[in-house]
């Protein structure tokens, strides 16, 4: 048998697909914190936690997304893509996503200050959000689009939210849900683009197995997160929690 006949052939467009969906079992709105958020089970402190935390993601996806950007020839790739940063960032007329999360956090009874301070960002957090933004940084355009994929899931946890939140965290004002119900829309609009960005660019087996993996990369950055968070606000083990406040460390 030839080395052309042992490649294994690519799988149909449709096959494909259907196994990036299938790696939806592995979102994070699986996750322990996720399920008790969802469930009514956080206190106000792991709720503001989540929030302050997330804060760093938030504002770390336009930059993300400027070096998909930054790396990509294709000018009508680019007129698409631009529309993820003026989502976040905003722009005249719309105050985009960041500023509706810091609504949020203002909502589950953080200050803007405490927000945009980054005090309560855990460092576990950081590093998973960096390694998420060096990925996009050094990795082709392709690749960086297609980590963004885990938007094909993103709808579904934002919906739980808006159906189960109001009731079971009637503290929370219902003006900080907006970014939720925004992103409904949006989501599923970039979920359009990149999926067929990646069907066409990952036409070989060899690449759709890449894409994969690169998809489990993102799954990986999103339940590390909520790891470093759980450590910090279930189990109350924050970085350095048993060192004494002395000599600057708190």
């Amino acid at each position: 048998m030839s080395q052309a006949e042992t490649i294994e052939k690519p799988w149909s467009r449709d096959e494909f697909e259907q196994k990036l969906r299938d790696k939806g079992r592995l979102y994070h709105i699986h996750h322990p914190l996720h399920i008790d958020m969802n469930s009514g089970k956080c206190s106000q402190k792991q709720i503001q936690g989540w929030v302050a935390n997330r804060f760093y993601y938030q504002i770390m996806i336009p930059v993300k997304d400027a070096n998909v950007m930054a790396n990509c020839p294709d000018r009508e790739v680019r007129r698409h893509w631009v529309q993820r940063i003026l989502d976040h960032d905003g722009y005249e007329g719309a105050e985009g996503g960041i500023e509706a999360w810091i609504r949020l956090g203002e909502a589950v009874g953080l200050t803007k200050q405490e927000i945009v301070s980054q005090e309560h960002v855990l460092p576990g957090v950081r590093f998973a959000v960096d390694a998420y933004v060096n990925f996009a940084r050094k990795a082709s355009w392709q690749e960086a689009a297609c980590s963004s994929l885990t938007e094909l899931f993103a709808p579904t946890i934002h919906q739980k939210r808006l159906d189960s939140w109001p009731d079971y965290y009637p503290w929370i004002d219902v003006e900080g849900y907006d970014y939720f119900r925004n992103r409904l829309a949006e989501a599923r609009r970039d979920v359009e683009h990149g999926l067929a960005i990646t069907l066409d660019f990952f036409n070989t087996r060899a690449l759709q197995e890449r894409a994969l993996e690169i998809l489990q990369f993102k799954l990986d950055i999103l339940w590390t997160m909520l790891d470093a968070m759980t450590m910090a606000y279930v189990y109350e083990r924050a970085p350095y929690h048993n060192i004494a406040s002395e000599g600057g460390l708190s």
